[in-house]
């Protein structure tokens, strides 16, 4: 491709329109963004052969807590509580959360980041609670940055421990003092260029008349707005007992619930609730919620009531957006008593353009116009080797384990190449010093 303005490559197979075809070269301008999928000589000739692999869109990761990559292995343990629970969970969350200064939380962004890339995760909504000042925020950025990961930061709001709850101590980093402070920050990150979103933790931590200004906020900026929902059935409760409404529907009353919304889990809702939600977005995230107790999100209902379904890391326990769609699945399945519940297609639009509207990101597609960030796999990785073309996307979304993933490309910049990132040893290793200085 030297001399030319524009980048190209050619794999075996390329995903477009729910197919994968063979013979085409996805051709990006200097910019990054795909002008075409292209079988035209000149295009083949400039192309960087990707040979033995399919390009896939690249995954997009709806929804993490970077810092909390640091607990990972670390709360497999029953606590003298008689029931371990989210609840007790938090405890140690809270541990991690009051030990991150700006430099721990780069250095945990990194491992988390790194390790989203080599799963074929090109773009994340990070969902950041952890305050300090805006230099926490900003050493997200620089971390999503230097590993070469797409960010959408979206700026928590946290303002209270719950109903009629006494602050806890354990909360103090995550506190918004003022909503003035809370909006004139977010103006400083625009106004930098970060590519920023809204984010009022929950109801059980922004009372509703604030939910509504940061909805109001989102509203006239064109920012996408995110929220926890209905999660755990003791946030149900809480809000029954403070507004005399469940979760979905007191932020349906108050018309919070539009295009540009996705709530956060939606586990815990009734069928009145699913159809409130059909005109936004609900994020599941399979792995952390099997992980940490919370029960399985209704997927099929939403979809039937017409909500988009993206999907998210979480805690980063795990770190595998296709594991996520698959799970996603397997849940339904379990409590259904039946298989093909959501089809193959659907799964795969929940991990890559569905997680794209949620974000407000031109990605989630290998079309012109959209960004050109593709992942790739290995044909004859053990997980995947034999598929049919047709199969392909089953296979993918079933079976494809992570050592077949070979090259991750952003904005037409190509990362990862061979299942290596040039920083990982670099970031591994750092990342290792802070759990030693964590954990001791």
């Amino acid at each position: 491709m030297t001399g030319s303005p524009l980048r190209a490559w050619l794999p075996d197979l390329i995903f477009a329109d729910g197919v994968f075809e063979s013979g085409l070269a996805l051709v990006a301008d200097s910019g990054g963004t795909i002008l075409r999928l292209s079988e035209e000589a000149e295009d083949l000739a400039i192309a960087e052969r990707l040979p033995g692999r399919a390009m896939l869109p690249g995954l997009v990761n709806v929804h993490s807590h970077a810092f909390q990559r640091v607990i990972r292995g670390r709360t497999e343990h029953r606590t003298s509580a008689d029931r371990d629970t989210f609840w007790t969970w938090r405890e140690a969350m809270y541990h991690a959360a009051n030990a991150m200064t700006p430099e721990n939380l780069y250095h945990a962004a990194r491992m988390a980041f790194l390790e989203m890339m080599l799963s074929g995760i090109t773009a994340v909504g990070e969902f950041h609670y952890v305050h300090q000042d805006l230099n926490v925020l900003r050493a997200t950025l620089r971390a999503a940055s230097e590993v070469g990961l797409r960010v959408r930061l979206l700026r928590t709001a946290y303002m209270r421990a719950g109903w009629k709850k006494e602050p806890n101590p354990g909360q103090a980093r995550f506190l918004t003092a003022d909503m003035a402070r809370f909006f004139s920050d977010t103006d400083t990150l625009i106004a930098e260029g970060a590519r920023v979103g809204v984010a009022p933790h929950s109801i059980r931590a922004v009372p509703i008349a604030a939910v509504r200004e940061i909805a109001e906020y989102a509203e006239a900026r064109d920012l996408p707005l995110h929220m926890h929902v209905s999660e755990q059935p003791a946030e149900v409760e809480a809000c029954l007992a403070e507004y005399g409404r469940r979760p979905v529907q007191l932020l349906h009353d108050h018309g919070i619930l539009k295009e540009g919304f996705t709530a956060i889990h939606a586990i815990h809702i009734s069928e009145e609730e699913a159809a409130m939600l059909g005109g936004s977005t609900v994020c599941a995230c399979p792995t952390s919620e099997r992980n940490l107790g919370d029960g399985a999100v209704p997927a099929d209902r939403l979809l039937a009531a017409g909500a988009r379904i993206c999907l998210g890391s979480d805690s980063n326990t795990q770190i595998d957006l296709l594991e996520d769609a698959r799970e996603l699945e397997y849940h339904l399945r379990m409590t259904k008593l039946e298989r093909a519940v959501i089809e193959t297609p659907r799964l795969f639009q929940a991990a890559t353009e569905s997680g794209a509207k949620s974000l407000m990101l031109p990605c989630g597609a290998l079309e012109p116009g959209r960004a050109a960030d593709f992942f790739t796999v290995d044909l004859n990785d053990l997980s995947i080797a034999g598929a049919s073309r047709e199969s392909l996307p089953a296979h993918i979304v079933f079976s494809l384990e992570k050592t077949a993933l070979r090259d991750v490309c952003v904005a037409g910049n190509l990362v990862v190449r061979g299942g290596k990132h040039p920083l990982q040893e670099k970031i591994v290793a750092e990342f290792d010093e802070l759990q030693s200085e964590l954990w001791g």
